[in-house]
């Protein structure tokens, strides 16, 4: 009998999502990933409201994450046509999600026929399979309406919402996340990208209930709009509030110093490296791993995929069969 895969759940989005799966896929994990659909910005936002859908672009970064596909197809499913007028900013992925949605009627069959088109190693479910709409309550009772209007706040965020809120997850999250091993919350923007997620009421519950180890894999950088500030153990607060009970068994922290040039780079953008703040991590009952997980590419900050699926590979094997 082989050896049991070990099954893994990823909630999350934005680039820090499908940048995670591209090293998770070199080991043999069962791969389920939970993808945001608050987005209403650019390509994806112009779509969702041309088609009323949910919008189709961190679900398309992470089939292509995913994929087992050609290169070449790859990019063709990533290309951006930016010389048409009508197709401009639009991705084929996005106009290819949005064909098949249209032509099936519902997106997660589109996202799961097109998971089969480019060979993806896993499985990518949307969050929920409706349109839905985020709204940020600031500290002085104003609401911001929009994902993508939310990072030009000025005052910090009190909270996030979701209109409908009585939005339903597909089943099939549902049911990975009960029988997840491991199920792993980040990286991404901690109110566009990884919150949303969870106030979709049943992924919350179900992420409240689940026996997996639940991780937080901690953001590098702070974000201007978003989380100015805030240290590890306010990112793990925030999510602690949005569920209404803590739930976290571990934070994966990072461990490398950044240079000071990048450091400086961040200044000019308001923002600046999470502080690890141990006793406030260990007040809040906390496992805290501390590793070697930022790369720079290009002056911009990235969690390094690689490093998280090394220390995973051999973090995994404790909890299987828990």
């Amino acid at each position: 009998m082989g050896k049991k895969k070990t099954n893994i759940v990823v909630i999350g989005g934005g680039t820090g999502l499908s940048t995670l799966l591209r090293g998770l896929k070199k080991y043999t994990f069962d791969i389920t990933a939970i993808v945001t659909v608050a987005d209403d910005g650019g390509s994806s936002g112009r779509l969702r409201d041309d088609y009323d859908i949910p919008p189709p672009g961190d679900i398309r970064n992470v089939i292509a994450a995913l994929s087992d596909a050609e290169p070449l197809v790859e990019q063709m499913f990533q290309y951006r046509f930016s010389q048409s007028v009508d197709l401009g900013g639009h991705s084929l992925g996005n106009l290819m999600l949005t064909a098949l949605t249209d032509i099936t009627g519902d997106f997660s069959h589109a996202i799961s026929e097109m998971s089969k088109v480019l060979k993806v190693h896993g499985k990518v479910l949307p969050a929920a399979n409706k349109k839905v709409t985020l709204f940020a309550e600031l500290v002085d009772g104003s609401i911001i309406a929009g994902e993508s209007k939310i990072p030009n706040a000025h005052l910090p965020i009190k909270r996030v919402f979701l209109e409908p809120d009585d939005v339903k997850p597909l089943p099939e999250a549902i049911r990975a996340i009960h029988s997840a091993d491991i199920i792993l919350i980040g990286p991404g923007s901690l109110y566009t990208s990884i919150i949303p997620n969870l106030l979709v009421k049943g992924i919350g519950k179900a992420v409240i209930e689940a026996k997996g180890r639940k991780i937080y894999i901690c953001n590098l950088m702070t974000q201007k709009g978003e989380t100015i500030k805030y240290s590890a153990a306010d990112h793990v607060k925030a999510i602690n509030v949005h569920l209404g009970t803590p739930c976290l068994d571990a934070i994966l922290v990072n461990n490398y110093e950044l240079p000071l040039p990048i450091q400086e780079n961040y200044k000019e953008e308001n923002a600046e490296p999470v502080e690890v703040d141990i006793e406030g991590l260990e007040q809040l009952g906390l496992e805290i791993i501390k590793k070697d997980i930022a790369t720079i590419h290009s002056g911009v900050v990235r969690h390094e995929s690689t490093h998280i699926a090394d220390w995973l590979n051999e973090y995994a094997p404790k909890f299987l069969g828990k």
